[in-house]
């Protein structure tokens, strides 16, 4: 696919004016260069004090590679413990001095991942202080954030002079709502957008080259894979030849990243860099979109687990697929289906296919010549008598009888607790659930739930 010589002018003009959006200025890299080295001193000085002169703080992440856009102040500090220190002592005291540094900031928490971290905010900067290993070799990591630095190290050493197209394809992945490998998203890490520039040699070259894209392609750059690996696209870590680096990414994602590529090639467009304004789904909206599908929406409602995304989304992605299995036995067709959280309530959201059947339902017995099992599933349908006489359909045994539910909504309430239930999730739904139906999901008081919305019905 090539461009003439206007579209060339065109595509040019606009990878200018998005740099221009995106693209930190001097004052701002300063400042973050500033807030970093601060807040590095603070963990110095916070492991001096608990006798620990062989633990420092380091920067990591695109901050310390210069591929960060503008107005993202986010800092991944790592507190880095000499190898050999017992996995308790970096989990206690890397803890105990993330929450020192923290002390300093305007608010913090703890989070959880492979090991607790501090998620803290200083001034308009989000800094995670995440405890680490400083091992010698990343093929001796002892917990997966143990890499991070060696990543480090590979960027830093391919990225001179290739940051603004990393910074072109990371705002391009946004715009195409593909960028972010946590579990909700499913999309390209920063990371793996950097791997994509550091192999292809630009951001139009990585669009020219998705443009040829299939599932299962494989780049390892330094040519050192040791595993096969089953995703739609695989990324060899040049400092892991067993890791994935796309692993998270999912198949749509894949897909959609491919498709939005063909449409700039097609025609370069500012607008694929940076989309409009979302807009929520009205009551309005919601009732002629709803009526003109002629389908019904059901929506599991229940508190919000607090842990963070990437614990509560497996646990809902599980919930959403358990509840679909749930009405396909019992025969409710769903026709779409997603999850959502916001800041009080979760939701599985399902736009029903059928969402009334009738109380009658066929039971298949065996095969007629399977001699006594045969022949008791006659006999009990002769004694309890269904809706219809025992009949012989495709060779077995059939009898016509009630059926349980005629609505999903009662088979959810009733049978939602049977359901596979995350940890965190379940928790929850056991304390109370609601299942509301059509106009009852108006009522979540929400914005972001109405943004949902605008997307679940791909509007």
């Amino acid at each position: 696919m090539k461009f003439h010589l206007n579209d060339t002018m065109n595509a040019n003009n606009i990878i200018n004016d998005v740099l221009g959006k995106i693209k930190p200025v001097p004052a701002e890299q300063q400042r973050m260069q500033e807030v970093a080295d601060r807040i590095i001193s603070l963990v110095d000085i916070a492991a001096a004090g608990t006798g620990l002169t062989d633990v420092s703080g380091m920067l990591v992440g695109s901050a310390a590679r210069g591929t960060w856009i503008s107005g993202e102040h986010d800092l991944d500090i790592f507190i880095s413990f000499p190898e050999d220190t017992p996995v308790q002592d970096l989990k206690t005291v890397g803890l105990n001095i993330a929450r020192q540094v923290a002390a300093d900031a305007d608010n913090s928490e703890e989070r959880y991942a492979e090991h607790p971290y501090i998620h803290a905010i200083f001034s308009d900067f989000k800094v995670d202080l995440v405890p680490c290993f400083r091992v010698a070799s990343a093929a001796r990591i002892k917990s997966a954030v143990d890499r991070t630095p060696f990543h480090n190290l590979f960027i830093l050493d391919r990225i001179e002079g290739l940051e603004d197209e990393v910074l072109l394809l990371k705002q391009f992945m946004k715009g195409a709502g593909v960028y972010g490998s946590d579990l909700r998203t499913g999309g390209f890490s920063g990371y793996l957008a950097e791997l994509l520039v550091v192999h292809y040699g630009s951001f139009m070259e990585v669009l020219q080259a998705a443009n040829s894209w299939k599932p299962g392609i494989t780049i390892d750059i330094i040519e050192h894979r040791n595993r096969q690996h089953n995703d739609p696209l695989v990324v060899v870590d040049p400092t892991d030849p067993v890791r994935n680096v796309a692993a998270a990414l999912t198949l749509d994602r894949f897909a959609g990243f491919i498709d939005r590529a063909r449409q700039y090639l097609d025609l370069p467009a500012m607008e694929l860099f940076f989309p409009g304004k979302r807009v929520m789904l009205s009551d309005t909206e919601f009732y002629n979109i709803t009526t003109s599908r002629g389908t019904d929406l059901l929506a599991v409602v229940f508190n919000k687990p607090d842990v963070v995304d990437d614990l509560l989304y497996p646990q809902l992605f599980m919930l959403h697929n358990s509840i679909t299995d749930l009405l396909s036995r019992h025969k409710f067709s769903v026709l779409n289906g997603d999850v959502w959280a916001g800041d009080g309530d979760a939701a599985v959201v399902l736009e029903m296919e059928v969402s009334c059947l009738p109380p009658v339902k066929k039971h298949a017995g065996p095969p007629v010549w399977e001699g006594a099992h045969a022949g008791n599933f006659k006999q009990k349908y002769l004694q309890n008598k269904g809706l219809s006489r025992v009949y012989i359909e495709n060779g077995r045994y059939v009898v016509d009888v009630p059926r349980l539910y005629t609505d999903p909504v009662e088979l959810i309430k009733n049978e939602l607790l049977n359901c596979r239930l995350g940890k965190h999730v379940g928790a929850c739904i056991r304390t109370g659930f609601e299942v509301r139906k059509d106009e009852g999901l108006q009522e979540i008081d929400c914005a972001e739930f109405r943004f949902f919305l605008k997307e679940f019905f791909k509007l």
